[in-house]
């Protein structure tokens, strides 16, 4: 069974997408939103770990949130996709499981 794993916080304030990414196992999904987005960034301490990690699991970032934060797409880890709010509903209904990393 996919599952899809949600991170809503900044890697740099809690633990959050370190527990997510210990617990997920190969064949997962994560979808970095709200303040989760800055894992989702190249040339910072969480980039190194989540790079490894996308070599079982799928990564995405949420386009609006990325912008909400005044970032772009091209500050994103190669690999990482972004989707809109369409592409997260999508993800959703594709998944099995879901758990929220909160």
């Amino acid at each position: 069974m996919a599952m899809l794993h949600t991170v809503n916080k900044s890697p740099f304030e809690r633990n959050t997408l370190n527990t997510c990414l210990d617990m997920a196992k190969s064949g997962a999904s994560v979808l970095l939103i709200e303040d989760g987005v800055f894992g989702a960034l190249k040339n910072t301490s969480a980039s190194d770990k989540v790079s490894k990690a996308m070599e079982g699991i799928t990564f995405y970032v949420l386009g609006p949130d990325l912008a909400a934060r005044g970032m772009t797409e091209d500050q994103v880890i190669d690999g990482i996709k972004v989707i809109d709010y369409d592409g997260f509903v999508d993800l959703t209904t594709e998944h099995d499981n879901f758990q929220a990393w909160l």
